[in-house]
């Protein structure tokens, strides 16, 4: 067993070889960390924009007097 670890780690090309692997498969876990903090950014961003939204309305409803209301429900009311 110390023979093959003294092999491995005397080699430096297999020493090279594995580092270069270990390396790639790092860059390639925080490349996809990356993408999903940039993915949580945008939705969180999208919910913003649809809040200030509905906030907006909210506050246009709230502005207006009761009967306006009442009369604006009714016309999208079935008969």
């Amino acid at each position: 067993m110390s023979a093959l670890l003294a092999f491995l780690l005397g080699n430096k090309a297999l020493l090279g070889f594995f580092a270069s692997v270990i390396a790639a498969l790092c860059w390639g876990f925080h490349q996809r960390l990356a993408g999903a903090r940039a993915e949580r950014t945008k939705q969180a961003a999208a919910e913003a924009a649809a809040r200030a939204v509905a906030d907006k309305v909210q506050n246009d409803i709230g502005a207006l007097p009761a009967d306006a209301v009442r009369k604006e429900l009714k016309s999208w009311a079935r008969d």
